[in-house]
């Protein structure tokens, strides 16, 4: 198995912004800015021929839950089948996928959507990998549900990006202004949130997993008052969702039963990193995902790994994206994914 890090000066952003993948989401005039630029500048040089791929299927993760859920799978016999690379930021991957030097990557829900506009249908969505990794913490016991932030302030990340528009749409399908029940004060990173409720400055927070799990060892007092999966779902009929798998069309054409081997295994290792923790947590410590095997450990029941295919996927994304289009359809390239966006449905 071929198995190379590639650390970036965003890393920290990328772990801390969920939808970074509860990793790495990209803002939504980012991912599309990323994505056509990326698109345009491969356009005149040919695309690696995935039959002749060194390595077998070549696959890109993103630091965070997207790639926890594939750490097995690399660490496996299997793995030695697939050359594995991690990347600091989503903006790193884009580029790679579109001339084909890379045949399949975890990446952000959104720029999944985004990717597919500017590919014109060159990419299609193999599996949802990653549910919901936003919570709503806060240093006291007065936030019971969403209508008690009527009148509070939170503090959070993501302006002008998904944890905005989950926040919003929550919000307003609970009955709740956003812009005039409640006070949202954004931040560029999670610890400068973090830093603002240590400080007693804020009291409220929105942030992801696995930062959530590090702030709640950091700050006496601090709960988990709220699940924002828990209440997308509620609100949305569907689940909420952060990362997906996306996979070249030619790549997964060229040999199909070789493709539906690695989406078995990529399921084996979804399973072992939820039902084997520990184990799970040293690996993620070991290729770098995450710095520590412990904070691993504690954040992994609270990731929402996943491995969701077939309608399944199809619905929970499709609420997703329109929820994203009504907010601000740059934030999935423009336009909702058409039927061909899904393997396998």
């Amino acid at each position: 198995m071929k198995f190379k890090r590639v650390l970036s000066a965003v890393m920290a952003a990328a772990l801390c912004v969920s939808l970074a993948a509860c990793g790495s989401t990209a803002s939504s005039s980012q991912a599309a800015s990323t994505a056509e630029s990326a698109a345009s500048s491969a356009a005149a040089e040919p695309a690696a021929s995935p039959e002749t791929a060194a390595g077998g299927l070549r696959v890109a993760g993103l630091k965070g839950p997207t790639t926890m859920g594939l750490v097995n799978l690399m660490d496996s016999g299997d793995g030695a089948d697939y050359s594995f690379t991690m990347y600091g930021a989503a903006d790193e991957i884009v580029p790679l996928l579109v001339k084909g030097d890379l045949d399949a990557a975890a990446i952000p829900a959104n720029l999944a959507a985004t990717l597919y506009q500017k590919t014109e249908g060159a990419v299609e969505v193999a599996c949802v990998n990653t549910l919901g990794v936003l919570y709503i913490l806060e240093n006291g016991e007065s936030i019971q549900s969403v209508a008690d932030l009527k009148g509070q302030t939170i503090v959070t990340t993501g302006k002008g990006t998904t944890p905005e528009y989950v926040l919003r749409y929550v919000l307003a399908r609970n009955g709740l202004d956003p812009d005039a029940d409640v006070t949202i004060e954004y931040c560029s990173e999670a610890t400068e949130a973090l830093s603002q409720v240590q400080a007693g400055m804020a009291n409220i927070a929105m942030l992801p997993q696995p930062f959530v799990t590090s702030a709640l060892s950091q700050v006496e007092g601090l709960r988990v008052a709220l699940d924002m999966n828990e209440e997308w779902e509620k609100v949305a009929g569907s689940q909420l969702v952060t990362g997906v798998l996306v996979v070249r069309k030619d790549a997964a054409e060229a040999d199909p039963d070789a493709f539906a081997a690695f989406l078995d295994g990529y399921a084996a290792s979804v399973e072992a990193a939820n039902s084997d923790l520990e184990g799970t947590a040293a690996l993620c410590e070991e290729y770098g995902i995450v710095a520590k095997a412990a904070l691993a450990q504690k954040a992994l029941p609270e990731c929402n790994i996943v491995f969701e295919t077939g309608e399944q996927m199809k619905t929970d994304l499709t609420n997703y994206f329109q929820v994203l289009y009504d907010a601000d359809p740059a934030s999935v390239g423009g336009a909702l994914p058409g039927d061909d966006f899904y393997y396998g449905v």
